[in-house]
């Protein structure tokens, strides 16, 4: 007996590809059946049906119009109310198949005819594929790659919310609609503070501002959505699901020895107000995130996947959180084997899904969850809770509705997929990110015409690896610095100067050599994902000695002063650099994705002018004084706790948030305004504690202004200028501060920016609308936002405008 081999273009194959993957279950026998009467002298097995299905370009779906029972469901009819839909769907199941669902690869439910389900896919910067994790994306079929974007650490710093919008949704729809994907949920944006910068992970988010941070969630998950740049059109229909991660105060992975899963971050309520919290609640309110991951980490004892105050009170009862929660991978069996915060595993299931959690990722749910129900700790109501949230994420992808390729998001095809207008996106993002840090002597840009000779030495100069960053999938085409530069110059020569990035072995002879051949130099130095990432916390804020001894060495050998280029995610203290007289112009540029190198010859030769701004704090070596674990932001003068980021950090700086420099000067101007006085009517009920501190002011909590005192709007006009000879795209950065500093206060606050283009000597007035309760208000010790009466002032570079609150 034996088996056909069949290939693409046999009569078997077309006729068994008009099939869906749902509707094999019910219908392979008769397949079967009527392939042996056609076919009498070949065996054919259901299990090479099922094979060639799974192969099929459809994508899988549930209720299939072919199918005469499951049409007839009413979880089938997408003109009920989702809830009725789900409901019913729900109380078909058995309670082994309701457990089965609460994992993140979900199994089929042949007998209702609904497909497997892949809850876990990536698309951090980009849609990526990881064969050895089984996540929901396979770029191994006809689509084989996908664009690359600048690392979220380098998008941040454009500080241009439309372009954070237009990355990504559109690529995950069309690898789905292409049939190489079982699930459409995406587990990013990752929106944790940036607090320390040894993190490893801190390359993966926006930076260490919470106004930055929330509405970069808030751009993103609109864009991967479907939603409107302005938000409030997505309604039922998902394009894909985004997920903010993680959930919360989470931003250490491994660090002398404690690791993310049994850490216990010590937050204060206030912290927790006006850090850790508020990206979370934009990610919600505003961006209607359709999940969340909660992290690994307790949060002042508690796990965060078993705090019900925090994923049932705050996300969904305050914050109106409509979607689905999942744990980070594993965080439910940590709970029980390394935290040891529940007696038994029966315990762990119990505590995640009372607190609100809907899927785990891995199979604690799967192996446990049902013992825990027998054994009285886990009502089973708890479980259609979860199910609910879960089938209605599906509902809503339009995966219960039919063929996918006839719903609203259908027509994205293949070609839009490593589509000319997605890579010159990526290349868009990376010019308009990186950021110039130094250029004395107006050393940059070089000359396209006078450049005879380029030395190009570093071990990141021609790593196409190394400008991805983590959470990369294969990109459609990488350009690298070398070859980006190979395109402006023909007498090139190319050095790596060291055997790998941490540089245990330095050429720093042949490199010399190599520097003194060539009329001018780029350094591609820095790091890579051997010296921080995903569980791989840094120790040391400066480059290895050898690197920067090479650095130095070739940059006084040289003809002429040097461009220096970093490429990293975290900050890294280069005050050496900085101060080296050789060293003219440096460059950071992150990790830039599949463009960054065509991005940054760019940059060099001056077809693009820089406008990136630092969006996190640059530390001194000095600063890994401090301990990791400890998650204060506001300094404790008194033990020589210096406090965290721009808003409450007291010691030196390498360089500052939102330092940038570009080949034009600008100025800035506030415009008059027709009121500098904001008047919140609201009697003080407890004005004694003013009397009681000299530093504090009469204050109003935010929650008892009111709605319409609350409603009022701030408008602010400033008047920006190139002086410059070239056009160029920079941030506006507007920040505030409070007359009387100290308590508590932020040294100063980002409240708004914007991103805008001025030609050569162009000016143009760049208005702003600020909103009294939301950016003239901080946090107090109870973590209730409060306004304070007296003077704010709002500040662009080293120009102020004053408003004054009156209560």
């Amino acid at each position: 007996m034996s088996e056909t081999r069949w290939n693409e273009n046999s009569d078997l194959v077309g006729l068994i590809k008009t099939l869906t993957l749902p509707a094999l279950y019910y219908t392979a026998q008769k397949i079967v059946t009527k392939m042996k009467l056609k076919y009498p002298f070949v065996l054919i097995h259901i299990s090479t049906v099922v094979f060639i299905l799974a192969e099929s370009s459809r994508p899988p779906f549930a209720c299939d119009s072919s199918h005469p029972l499951t049409k007839s469901y009413p979880f089938c009819k997408p003109t009920l109310p989702i809830n009725q839909r789900v409901q019913d769907l729900i109380s078909r199941l058995t309670l082994d198949e309701k457990i089965s669902q609460l994992v993140n690869s979900a199994p089929p439910i042949p007998r209702l005819g609904i497909p497997e389900y892949q809850w876990w896919s990536e698309a951090l910067h980009g849609v990526a594929y990881f064969p050895t994790l089984h996540t929901g994306m396979s770029l191994n079929g006809t689509i084989q790659s996908a664009t690359s974007f600048p690392q979220v650490i380098l998008t941040a710093a454009s500080f241009d919310v439309h372009l954070w919008y237009r990355i990504v949704g559109r690529e995950a729809r069309a690898i789905y609609n292409a049939g190489q994907a079982t699930g459409m949920t995406f587990w990013a944006p990752n929106i944790n503070i940036f607090r320390d910068p040894r993190w490893g992970r801190g390359q993966e988010t926006p930076g260490e501002d919470p106004v930055v941070t929330g509405k970069y969630a808030v751009s993103f998950v609109r864009g991967i959505q479907g939603d409107t740049f302005e938000g409030g059109k997505l309604g039922h229909h998902l394009q894909a699901s985004a997920c903010c991660k993680h959930f919360t105060a989470y931003d250490l992975d491994n660090w002398k020895g404690v690791n993310r899963f049994v850490f216990n971050a010590k937050v204060s309520l206030q912290d927790l107000a006006d850090t850790y919290m508020p990206p979370f609640r934009s990610c919600i309110e505003e961006g209607k995130a359709s999940g969340i991951m909660c992290a690994y980490n307790r949060v002042n004892g508690v796990p965060n996947c078993a705090d019900y105050n925090l994923l049932s009170k705050t996300a969904r009862a305050q914050w109106g959180f409509n979607g689905y929660i999942t744990s980070d991978c594993d965080a439910v069996s940590i709970i029980h084997e390394e935290q040891g915060y529940a007696k038994l595993p029966e315990d762990a299931v119990a505590d995640v899904l009372k607190a609100g959690m809907d899927v785990n990722c891995g199979n604690y749910l799967k192996n446990y969850t049902k013992s825990a129900v027998v054994k009285r700790k886990l009502p089973i109501s708890e479980i259609d809770r979860a199910l609910h949230n879960l089938f209605s994420v599906r509902m809503r992808l339009g995966l219960f509705n039919g063929n996918p390729l006839q719903q609203p998001f259908g027509k994205i095809g293949p070609d839009q997929v490593c589509s000319q207008e997605h890579q010159n996106l990526a290349l868009e993002a990376a010019r308009n990110s990186i950021v110039l840090l130094k250029n004395n002597y107006r050393l940059l840009p070089f000359s396209k015409a006078k450049t005879a000779s380029l030395a190009v030495i570093g071990p990141n100069a021609n790593s196409a690896k190394t400008l991805l960053g983590n959470y990369a999938g294969p990109p459609c085409k990488t350009v690298t610095p070398l070859q980006g530069l190979q395109r402006y110059v023909k007498d090139i020569t190319y050095h790596p100067g060291c055997n790998a990035v941490n540089c245990s072995y330095a050429l720093t002879d042949q490199a010399v050599k190599v520097a003194k051949g060539a009329e001018y130099v780029v350094l591609v130095m820095g790091l890579d994902q051997t010296q921080e990432r995903e569980e791989l916390d840094r120790v040391d804020l400066v480059l290895s000695p050898k690197q920067q001894n090479l650095i130095s060495i070739v940059a006084k050998a040289a003809k002429n002063p040097v461009v220096l280029v970093l490429l990293s995610g975290g900050p890294v203290d280069i005050s050496f650099a900085k101060y080296d007289k050789h060293i003219g112009s440096i460059l950071w540029a992150g990790y830039p994705g599949e463009a960054g190198g065509l991005a940054l010859a760019e940059i060099i030769f001056g077809d693009h002018n820089p406008g990136g701004r630092l969006p996190v704090t640059w530390y001194p070596q000095s600063f890994v004084k401090v301990p990791m674990t400890d998650m204060r932001m506001r300094p404790e003068p008194s033990s020589g706790y210096p406090g965290r980021t721009y808003r409450f950090y007291q010691g030196q700086k390498v360089f500052e948030f939102g330092y940038g420099l570009s080949y034009s000067n600008y100025s800035y101007e506030f415009l008059p305004v027709a009121q500098n006085m904001v008047y919140l009517n609201h009697p003080v009920k407890s004005p004694k504690a003013e009397f009681e501190n000299s530093n504090a002011l009469k204050h109003v909590p935010v929650s008892e202004i009111g709605t319409e005192l609350c409603s009022k709007r701030i408008p602010v006009t400033v008047r920006a200028q190139n002086h410059g000879d070239m056009a160029g795209r920079h941030p506006l950065l507007l920040f505030v501060r409070s007359a009387k500093a100290g308590n508590g206060r932020p040294e100063k606050q980002l409240v708004a920016f914007q991103s805008v283009i001025l030609n050569a000597g162009e000016r143009a007035d760049v208005e702003f609308e600020l909103s009294p309760c939301e950016h003239l208000s901080t946090a107090n010790e109870d973590g209730l936002m409060v306004i304070e009466e007296g003077s704010h002032f709002l500040s662009i570079e080293d120009k102020e405008s004053e408003i004054t609150v009156i209560l």
